[in-house]
């Protein structure tokens, strides 16, 4: 595919306090994005100066940047959702702040997707690279009672094929999988529309796995290249918020087994994740002598159980 006939794709990425780490993001694409049409920074009320910094280098920018700054935080489906309504690309890249494209990363993963044979692929991932240089495990399988059993009890560790994250593959080969990372996001943008966007109910943590399960409901498959590469620091912002990122992961995933799994799965992860595993992350926790841990998990179960009535008796999700 030579760029005087490529195919565009608008790039969204949703910034909560991401520091220099944002514009960073950003002058990756302008390195390696001659395929972009327009960058839409969807700002969920930073208080730091990432804004101020992304706006320093505005003109660097050889695509349309778009600032959207939203006056609360409004989850990142919620703004993904919001920075997909500028974009008219046949694709749309969600990038994380603390990601950054490397040579090839939007180029190949374009031509991969343009090919006939892969007109039923709606999703493609990419190959990341952590701080340390090691590949990322970053692929998932579809969450099943058993996968959260195992991630529960720890079992995941011992035997990586009965949990959910895929931590048994080395990711060095290509294929067809379950669920992307979200951190690097490539979707077509008609798959997109079809499914309505992310459901907002996910604040944040489920929204790409609710997003690709949906996305595979309508025979759409997600693919992994494992052939081009881009970073990821991992963690972002939410490194620093751990307890608060727990309640947040705790709570999107009740919410989406009450959306997908039969009755008595999902009551089964609800008593696994409120009575089972509070008991074995302390025991974890105590192992380690970790008291930081300990007390970020009881925490985030506080958070949790206070917001377990809002949501069975008035529905409220965030």
């Amino acid at each position: 595919m030579s760029w005087s006939n490529a195919v565009y794709v608008d790039v969204i990425i949703v910034n909560w306090n991401s520091g220099a780490q944002l514009s960073a993001a950003v002058l990756s694409i302008v390195e390696h994005g001659c395929s972009v049409s327009k960058v839409v920074v969807v700002d969920n009320s930073s208080s730091d100066d990432s804004i101020a910094i992304l706006e320093s280098v505005r003109d660097k920018c050889p695509f349309q940047l778009i600032v959207l700054k939203n006056d609360k935080n409004r989850g990142f489906g919620a703004a993904c959702n919001q920075g997909a309504l500028e974009c008219d690309s046949p694709y749309i890249l969600f990038l994380n702040p603390d990601a950054r494209l490397k040579h090839g990363t939007l180029q190949t993963s374009m031509e991969f997707m343009e090919k006939i044979e892969n007109s039923h692929i709606g999703i493609c991932g990419v190959q990341l690279i952590e701080e340390s240089g090691r590949v990322a495990r970053s692929c998932s399988r579809f969450p099943s009672v058993k996968g959260f059993f195992a991630y529960t009890l720890g079992f995941d560790r011992l035997f990586p094929r009965m949990g959910i994250l895929m931590t048994e593959w080395d990711h060095l080969n290509t294929q067809e999988v379950d669920q992307i990372i979200g951190a690097c996001f490539l979707v077509r943008r008609s798959v997109f529309e079809t499914l309505h966007g992310f459901d907002e109910r996910f604040f944040v943590y489920f929204e790409e796995v609710d997003f690709s399960y949906r996305a595979h409901l309508l025979g759409w498959r997600s693919m992994y290249l494992a052939d081009v590469q881009a970073f990821h620091a991992g963690g972002g912002t939410s490194r620093q918020i751990k307890a608060r990122r727990l309640f947040y992961a705790l709570r999107s995933r009740l919410l989406y087994v009450h959306k997908h799994f039969s009755r008595p799965a999902a009551v089964a992860v609800l008593l696994m994740t409120l009575i089972l595993e509070p008991l074995s992350r302390s025991a974890f926790a105590l192992a380690r002598c970790s008291w930081l841990n300990l007390r970020e998990t009881w925490v985030a179960y506080g958070l949790l159980w206070r917001w377990l009535p809002q949501w069975v008796f008035k529905g409220v999700t965030q």
